[in-house]
């Protein structure tokens, strides 16, 4: 029922020795799955920059990627939280939303990645946000309600409220062909995910 939440892919590429190291390192310090999940997405919240936020122009695309250079866009952070997770057993998808870039639609949208994770001793899926907290975002592990760094918010934004075992292979075509993560999202989004 969730194997294609636990397998690892070419951009979720947990067979990394780094990343699979990691995991286990995060699984030492976890009691159970509660705070291994947690543990885990506070990692790569906190430890790994948004690309934006830091003004760093490197594009990471797999979870390797993103783990050895300490950077990426949500998207690629998306790859690493669900690299780190399926490693230990959790399954670990994707979902998205559109959200405009400023306030307003003439400002153009973009496609933000979120993460949805399975907590067994819950038995249920939530979703989680580990893009990077700043002085205007505040996303937060929760078992209860939502804690995302974006609600959708004005027409033209959408929250899909999808559970997808992969990335769209068209987004990560976009990190693949892109050489600078501060520009890449203004002009290559795709229409749809």
């Amino acid at each position: 029922m969730f194997e294609e939440y636990l397998v690892s892919t070419k951009y979720v590429n947990y067979d990394d020795a780094e990343v699979k190291a990691m995991a286990d390192k995060l699984m030492e310090k976890s009691a159970n799955d509660v705070l291994l999940i947690k543990n885990t997405y506070e990692f790569v919240r906190d430890e790994i920059k948004h690309s934006w936020d830091a003004q760093d122009p490197r594009v990471t695309v797999t979870a390797s990627d993103v783990l050895r250079e300490g950077v990426g866009i949500c998207w690629a952070k998306a790859n690493l939280l669900a690299a780190l997770l399926r490693a230990n057993g959790v399954p670990c998808g994707f979902s998205y939303q559109r959200l405009t870039l400023g306030d307003t639609p003439d400002t153009g949208y973009c496609v933000h990645a979120l993460n949805t994770v399975y907590v067994p001793s819950y038995a249920k899926w939530i979703r989680l946000d580990a893009r990077g907290n700043n002085e205007n975002v505040h996303a937060e592990f929760s078992l209860e309600e939502e804690k995302l760094a974006f609600v959708v918010r004005s027409e033209g934004e959408k929250d899909f409220f999808n559970n997808l075992a992969e990335q769209p292979l068209s987004l990560m075509k976009v990190l693949e062909e892109s050489t600078d993560a501060l520009d890449m999202y203004r002009f290559r989004l795709p229409d749809k995910i």
